[in-house]
């Protein structure tokens, strides 16, 4: 388990799993955490600016990211999980 807020990824290990993911950019992001910081998240829709907002803000991250292998999913709801366990 990473802690990301304590120890958050670096550009390179974000991208690796956010290829894994395989998820569109929106996704990616805890939409709670958008009006916190005054954003609007249409304006993240590419891969790109997805990792440049989620270097810079890592707690707008939508979370439990599970990693097993190749495979990645979103643990919402945390029954996610199963599908990268077989």
């Amino acid at each position: 388990m990473i802690e990301y807020i304590e120890n958050p990824p670096s550009e390179s290990e974000l991208r690796a799993f956010l290829h894994l993911l395989d998820v569109e950019p929106k996704e990616m992001f805890h939409s709670g955490a958008f009006s916190k910081l005054g954003l609007n998240i249409e304006d993240y829709n590419t891969f790109e600016t997805a990792v440049g907002l989620l270097l810079e803000h890592p707690e707008v991250m939508n979370r439990p990211v599970c990693i097993r292998g190749d495979k990645a999913v979103i643990a919402r709801p945390a029954e996610r999980v199963n599908e990268i366990l077989d």
